[in-house]
């Protein structure tokens, strides 16, 4: 039996290839023992364009425009002022359909979630595959992971559902980009404006936060702040009333001197366990990158995708903040490599004992 692996991108494909013993490269694929890596480059296959559909240009006569059925395309790059099919593509995914009419069973083995179900389900209606697959479910890379995974393949159809919620989600931003966008420039009256499902209130909120800012008025204000000494001990207390006006908070002071004694009401002490902070997800990182070291949030993602890959990192695109089961048996090992770091290598040490 010749089964044909497909994984999102081609070092996933190399991971794999890797432990199923695929190690002679073809033309944009792996093979070897019995099985074919293959891979995507993200979404080779969307949605096509209103001009598939025959609504050409902006016109109001056309809104809403409404796709009986839904047409897939191959990605495509822009060219002047047209559109064409990236040649790049194309020729992956004529790979692809290839080994899928040669091969006896289809492994998907794309980015366990909603995204990575999507980008195979489009590739696999778009080649026009009606041959059974079964499913890779893996949450990070490590061989043992993969050995794993690779052991309990499940049915495809059982995440069904989770490639129809992607198809959903994916048919409605179209839905809304497409006339929104078409909307929204037509009643401008010139000029192109483009409006998303999430790029337009991500955008509203940043212009409400950038107004707010431009708007702010700064107040002075004066708080009474006294200091103490007593047997060596300092107190410092600061008022809780702010005052705008000087006269008034020269007042306050006075009164406060003239009684010539401070009284202590109340005392408390309490002991406080802290709980270590939780390991960074990509949102985390992303703004802790930001604010250190004045990485963009692609920036600080590309390096994160790379690390990755390396299998110095774990998967970075999940939101949990937890490392699983799998990858922390490999956090040993991970340290050990930290050691020989310039940089690191001192506190790594101090950490495996």
């Amino acid at each position: 039996m010749k089964n044909v692996i497909i994984a999102e991108k081609p070092s996933v494909a190399q991971s794999i290839a890797a432990i199923v013993g695929a190690g002679q490269r073809k033309d944009g694929y792996l093979e070897g023992n019995g099985c074919a890596v293959t891979w995507a480059f993200g979404h080779l296959v969307g949605l096509a364009m209103p001009e598939a559909y025959g609504f050409a240009g902006f016109r109001q006569e056309n809104l809403p425009i409404l796709p009986a059925q839904f047409t897939l395309i191959p990605r495509q790059k822009r060219e002047g002022k047209e559109y064409k099919d990236d040649p790049g593509v194309v020729r992956q995914l004529n790979i692809i359909k290839g080994l899928f009419e040669g091969g006896d069973r289809i492994i998907v083995a794309t980015d366990a979630g909603r995204e990575g179900e999507l980008i195979f389900r489009y590739i696999y209606h778009y080649l026009g595959c009606t041959k059974p697959f079964v499913r890779l479910w893996i949450s990070s890379l490590t061989d043992k992971a993969i050995r794993e995974g690779m052991e309990r393949l499940l049915p495809g159809s059982n995440y069904d559902n989770l490639y129809l919620s992607a198809k959903a989600r994916s048919e409605a931003d179209w839905l809304i980009g497409i006339n929104g966008s078409q909307a929204l420039s037509l009643a401008a009256g010139r000029g192109v404006f483009s409006l998303g499902r999430v790029q337009t209130p991500t955008l509203a909120m940043i212009c409400s936060r950038y107004l707010e800012n431009k708007s702010f008025a700064p107040k002075k204000y004066m708080q009474i702040r006294i200091t103490v000494e007593k047997d060596g001990i300092a107190f410092h207390a600061t008022a809780e009333q702010r005052y705008e006006d000087k006269t008034a908070a020269d007042s306050a002071l006075g009164e406060m001197k003239a009684c010539g004694t401070l009284r202590i009401t109340a005392l408390a002490r309490r002991e406080v366990k802290e709980e270590p902070p939780l390991l960074y997800d990509l949102t985390a990182l992303q703004r802790d990158a930001n604010t250190r070291l004045d990485f963009s949030a692609d920036r600080t993602l590309s390096l994160a995708q790379s690390l990755y890959e390396k299998k110095v990192l774990s998967y970075p695109r999940t939101g949990s903040r937890y490392i699983s089961e799998d990858v922390f048996d490999e956090i040993p090992s991970r340290i050990a490599l930290l050691r020989q770091h310039p940089r690191f290598g001192q506190y790594a040490a101090s950490l495996s004992g």
